[in-house]
């Protein structure tokens, strides 16, 4: 970074930020300073009809729009990086768009489709937003640290590639947190990212850009990322979809992130939308381009979602057994997360030929979190710290948070890598064994080599797990500080699907009186929720956790049970 303080650095990538904003056409109003706090129905005030109707249409309704020539990719962009400006203004979701460049895309996918009759691919048209720590070729590649604002990427991403082969335009960049380690969203480039439907909340994080702006429709398809949370986090927070995969799945080339090449607690990326089906075209268009050829350490698994994942009766009827997390034995989740709970719990039981509830009693979180968080910053966090005292920009809370208060954060020997590995590896083998507890009857099958048999899963075993995605609805800013309900499924390396159920009703959701926390961080969640009127607006969502690599299991779930309530409508208050 050249000789600047951080505060001129900031300025500089807030006035880029500003400028791609103003040369969007029409011109993105402004709008008042005295924001009422749920802010997800002013968009609808301020656009025309016709982009209020394109934004708030389903990624699968606008590609199927755009493939027919009911609409053009012009069109469709500009209503979105309209859309987006309004989103910067409300939430402060963007660090830069792309007006030049994506509607130099439209202009020829237009011109292609006017010539050949038909879409150039599968997602021809379709206006995609990206987490900005996922490269574009020579844009800044910054992970949340001024003092990487001067990082450009060489290159697009792998993800960004098939993408952009397949047919989408690029048109957003969005917002993350310094470190990238929040489940919230705020850094020294551009500041706090907050909730579209209750903005004393935050959005989520790390890719609490996308959930803002995906929340506000600025967006209908984004692209996020996961360590602890953070696609699963955000998507909760402002009620949308997202699926957490399986790790080696979706190829990640070409994004920044400190410690880049460790391999104990994997990141992945993930696609987050307005739609469930949007889940299905990211995952679909990015595996039926066999990224594994070009990146080999991917598994090489298609999308399966046209194959049978669900168990059969007798009669051939397809029937899920589905366990129910409703606390994991370290924090008590707040009043609207249990009724979201058993809002989804009493639909379920009302197919009773297609699914089966049990109860699922946690097995050790506490530990998990233990091995986790020793994990997670095997170097001490020296590449985090020293990221961010090259430039003197302060520390923000959650940094300190993550880091200085943690006290599982130290410096790791190769021995102690090893060491925690192995008890990682050990806690992943307890957690299948209990899981593999829950059949109802086992096969014996030969071994491949030598005649002792083994006894395996056959019937009754648990196909997914419905759990909470956090101990709360989005919590109030710089709150954001306990990671166990999301965390647990990455040390195991489980994929997850978010979904949206309800909304915070204070009148609905009292405070428990008299409870008793069961340690300092049950403490401090519960004294969180002293007054729900806070939380009022707040979209509340669970997650369905499957096993490594039945990603599509947990996505085929809701073909036979769709979810209890529709996606909270941006222009409900």
């Amino acid at each position: 970074m050249a000789n600047r303080s951080w505060q001129e650095t900031a300025k500089i990538a807030q006035d880029l930020r500003d400028a791609s904003i103003s040369r969007v056409d029409p011109p993105v109003p402004d709008v008042s300073l005295d924001l009422p706090k749920n802010v997800s129905d002013i968009p609808k005030y301020l656009l025309t009809r016709e982009e209020v109707l394109i934004t708030e249409t389903p990624p699968e309704d606008l590609v199927a729009a755009l493939a027919s020539g009911k609409l053009t990719s012009t069109v469709v962009v500009n209503s979105f990086l309209r859309r987006a400006g309004f989103a910067q203004r409300l939430t402060n979701c963007i660090t830069e768009l792309l007006p030049e460049d994506a509607l130099s895309r439209a202009k020829y996918l237009d011109a292609y489709y006017a010539q050949h009759h038909h879409p150039i691919g599968p997602l021809h048209g379709l206006p995609i937003s990206v987490k900005e720590h996922i490269g574009m070729s020579n844009k800044s590649l910054n992970g949340g640290f001024v003092s990487w604002w001067d990082h450009k990427a060489s290159d697009d991403a792998h993800v960004l590639k098939i993408l952009w082969r397949a047919g989408c335009i690029f048109y957003a960049r969005t917002t993350e947190p310094q470190t990238l380690m929040h489940l919230e969203t705020s850094n020294n480039l551009y500041g706090t990212t907050v909730n579209p439907f209750n903005r004393d909340l935050t959005s989520g994080g790390s890719s609490g850009g996308e959930g803002a702006l995906l929340g506000l429709r600025g967006s209908c398809l984004g692209i996020g990322s996961d360590i602890g949370g953070s696609v699963r986090s955000p998507a909760a927070n402002c009620g949308l979809y997202s699926l957490r995969p399986t790790s080696y799945r979706i190829p990640v080339q070409g994004w920044t992130t400190t410690m880049l090449s460790e391999e104990q607690i994997i990141g992945v990326i993930g696609p987050m939308s307005t739609s469930l089906e949007g889940i299905k075209i990211f995952m679909r268009t990015i595996l039926a381009a066999k990224p594994w050829l070009t990146e080999p350490s991917l598994v090489p698994i298609p999308w399966r979602d046209r194959e049978s994942h669900l168990p059969t009766t007798p009669s051939c009827e397809k029937k899920l057994k589905i366990a129910v997390l409703w606390h994991d034995g370290v924090v008590t989740p707040h009043p609207p997360i249990t009724r979201a709970l058993r809002t989804v719990v009493q639909k379920l039981q009302s197919h009773p030929s297609n699914f089966e509830i049990v109860n699922w009693h946690p097995y050790n979180h506490a530990e998990a979190w233990e091995i986790i968080a020793s994990l997670y910053f095997a170097d001490g966090a020296k590449e985090e710290t020293e990221a961010i005292e090259a430039s003197g920009e302060p520390w923000r809370p959650l940094s300190e948070f993550i880091i200085k208060e943690n006290p599982y954060v130290k410096h790791l020997s190769i021995e102690e890598v090893w060491y925690w590995t192995a008890r990682r590896e050990a806690y992943r083998a307890a957690y299948a064994k209990k899981w593999n507890e829950t059949a109802t009857t086992t096969a014996s099958a030969n071994e491949e080599y030598g005649t002792e048999e083994a006894e395996v899963p056959e019937e009754g075993i648990v196909d997914v797990i419905l759990a909470p995605v956090g101990p709360g609805a989005a919590p109030p800013l710089e709150q954001s500080r306990y990671w166990g309900y999301t965390a647990q499924w990455n040390l195991l390396d489980y994929p997850a699907v978010v979904f949206p159920v309800t909304k915070v009703d204070p009148l609905s959701d009292p405070p428990q009186e008299g409870y008793v926390p069961l340690n300092e961080r049950d403490r401090f969640n519960y004294e969180l929720y002293d007054e729900p009127e806070r939380y009022r607006d707040a979209p509340v969502g669970l997650q369905l956790v499957g096993r490594r690599y039945e990603d599509e299991k947990v996505y085929t779930l809701f073909f036979l049970a769709p979810p209890p309530a529709p996606l909270p409508s941006p222009n409900s208050g």
